[in-house]
């Protein structure tokens, strides 16, 4: 199967992924995780592998742009399956990646991949100790973790602040079933803590590399790149999915006097909503095209790419958001009760709360546009010193 090929067969399965999730939406939101059958899709079409090396059992090892189309095919199905994805897909195509050979030995080794799940921002500490680290902690927004079987954390080592992800069991951790929020329920996204537990040194990576020991050119990306992909994608799907819901909505009354449908500023409304969906894919799209060949070139990203990439994020989740609150005003008080409409609502107010999406990220963005930033690369969301 050459690379068309693959990008067509797994963004096909990405769609059969979706339209699963979509069928069981609201049952996965009563659940607070996904429905089974939407969990083992995930599995059972092999997306969890998405960013696997190839050189390993399940590994897709995707392209940027395919990843995008992936991930946001199945957040139009259901925003909180297309979460989950992201998440774990991030997790354990980096541990993968950027882990020692004798802990992915153990962790791929097997006929099923693991479903690693867990949180990359708020650390806690690791203390040195003979062959590994003792992490203690406490996190919050791990979605994904009730389907999985690994815990992905951030972590500083005691001593010399040194980043790293640190990759455990989930036994081995305290998961506090404390998900009561607006949206993206089905996400799971639970605390968790871990109390002095031993971590070998295998099973961890510096937060912030991006040179894998196995794969190609597209973990040069690092962490924060593919979290990057990961947030556009799902933007990209519920944006379109909450336009597609309100056309679907107006097209049943159209006809019927004093309806929106009959309404010039519906109209006019809804075209603005429609451009600004589209435009932000496209600047996605364009962004990632773009660093894709700088990538397959062997180049490394530039700063200004890297602040492209941050912007099209921000602006692909605010330009949903605004779409959003179009189709909520437009559907009327049919939007206050349950149905798709409400869920999508509110499953959008969720992901506009991430911090890769937060108001001083657009500023750091913009000192860089602005030639206000010499001498300065990203970390992260940030802009610090080269």
């Amino acid at each position: 199967m050459n690379a068309v090929e693959q990008k067509l067969d797994v963004v096909a399965r990405a769609k059969r992924v979706g339209a699963l999730a979509r069928k069981h939406f609201e049952e996965s939101e009563q659940l607070g995780k996904l429905a089974e059958p939407v969990a083992e899709a995930l599995h059972g079409e092999g997306l969890l592998g998405m960013w696997v090396p190839r050189t390993l059992r399940g590994g897709l090892e995707l392209d940027p742009v395919s990843s995008l189309e992936v991930i946001e095919n199945v957040s139009y199905g259901d925003p909180s399956a297309g979460w989950v994805l992201m998440a774990a897909s991030l997790a354990i195509g980096t541990g993968a990646a950027y882990l020692k050979d004798d802990a992915v030995k153990e962790l791929f080794g097997g006929p099923r991949l693991p479903v690693i799940a867990g949180q990359g921002t708020r650390p806690g500490i690791a203390k040195p100790t003979n062959g590994g680290f003792n992490l203690t902690g406490s996190w919050s927004f791990a979605s994904g973790i009730k389907h999985g079987t690994h815990i992905h954390t951030l972590g500083l080592i005691e001593g010399t602040n040194e980043a790293r992800i640190f990759v455990l069991p989930v036994g081995q951790a305290k998961l506090i079933d404390n998900w009561d929020v607006l949206g993206l329920r089905a996400t799971g996204s639970i605390d968790y803590t871990t109390d002095n537990v031993f971590v070998p040194e295998a099973y961890t990576h510096m937060a912030t590399t991006e040179a894998p020991l196995r794969g190609g050119h597209l973990y040069r990306i690092g962490i924060i790149g593919f979290a990057a992909i990961c947030h556009s994608g799902w933007a990209c799907g519920i944006g379109r999915r909450v336009l597609d819901e309100l056309i679907e909505a107006v097209a049943e009354k159209a006809g019927r006097p004093g309806t929106v449908a009959d309404s010039a500023s519906f109209h006019e409304g809804l075209a603005n909503a429609e451009a600004r969906v589209r435009s932000a894919r496209a600047f996605v799209y364009e962004t990632w095209n773009d660093a894709s060949a700088t990538l397959e070139r062997g180049d490394k990203l530039s700063v200004r790419q890297n602040s492209l990439i941050r912007l099209a994020l921000a602006h692909s989740t605010w330009s949903a958001h605004e779409a959003t609150m179009f189709a909520y005003k437009a559907a009327g008080t049919a939007a206050l009760r349950a149905g798709t409409m409400q869920h999508l609502f509110r499953d959008m107010h969720a992901g506009t709360q991430h911090i890769t999406s937060s108001p001083p990220v657009y500023a750091c963005i913009g000192r860089e546009l602005g030639g206000l930033a010499k001498g300065k690369k990203w970390l992260f969301l940030n802009l610090v010193d080269q």
